[in-house]
């Protein structure tokens, strides 16, 4: 399968295979009037299989989102065809209005203005808490 490069834009690699549609919701890239290529289950010598998006327009990503579902995943900055730069995505240390806490008794549920903000409590098991009750956050 033959998919184009781009000239400008950005090209997200090393995806968690599987999850490329997940990160196309989540950065909402449904709402962008640019060419989109999703890739999925393309061969990788590192991690067997991957995913990949390809947008043909330079725009500004949340990089928090994209290091929650897939930390490793890496964003390329192409400018006239060439890699110009290339950053590495991390779990991040905090989660702002990416997911909701799911107690019922949590003050985030009778003060909904409050902001759902979740703290990185173990790196290892990619766990975050709510900051407020210490729920654990459904993946």
């Amino acid at each position: 399968m033959n998919i184009d490069s781009i000239k400008n834009g950005i090209v997200l690699d090393h995806l968690t295979p599987g999850k490329g549609m997940e990160v196309y919701r989540l950065l909402g890239l449904d709402r962008l009037d640019c060419h989109i290529a999703i890739i999925k289950n393309a061969p990788s010598r590192k991690m067997g299989k991957k995913d990949i998006i390809k947008i043909a327009d330079d725009i500004a990503l949340d990089t928090e989102v994209l290091g929650y579902i897939c930390p490793g995943a890496t964003v390329n900055i192409i400018k006239d065809g060439k890699n110009v730069e290339k950053k590495k995505m991390s779990l991040p240390e905090k989660l702002v209005n990416v997911v909701t806490c799911h107690n019922p008794r949590c003050i985030t549920t009778t003060e909904q203005e409050l902001p759902q903000i979740f703290a990185l409590t173990d790196h290892e098991r990619a766990e975050y808490r709510c900051i407020y009750c210490e729920t654990l956050a459904k993946n």
